[in-house]
């Protein structure tokens, strides 16, 4: 099972890959998103981004500023602001 996951800022899609979890810093806190993960919004706070390819996998790491993150049918869609790598 993969997670469908996209990175999108105002400029342009920064990543569209299927992974197996992504960590995000959430203004309520950092949470994990998996494969079938239940629909909800959620706005995100400066900090780090975690990125597992695989179940596993040592993280790939990006730093993200200000935006929302929606996870849905589709998967989960990470809309920030700014990104940094």
């Amino acid at each position: 099972m993969s997670l469908h996951f996209e990175l999108v800022t105002p400029a342009k899609l920064v990543r569209s890959e299927d992974v197996h979890m992504v960590e995000v810093p959430g203004t309520e806190g950092a949470f994990g998103v998996l494969e079938g993960h239940a629909p909800f919004m959620s706005t995100i706070a400066d900090g780090e981004m975690r990125i597992y390819k695989t179940a596993g996998a040592a993280p790939e790491v990006i730093t993200v500023s200000g935006g929302f993150a929606e996870v849905g049918d589709a998967g989960l869609t990470v809309l920030a602001e700014h990104v940094g790598e």
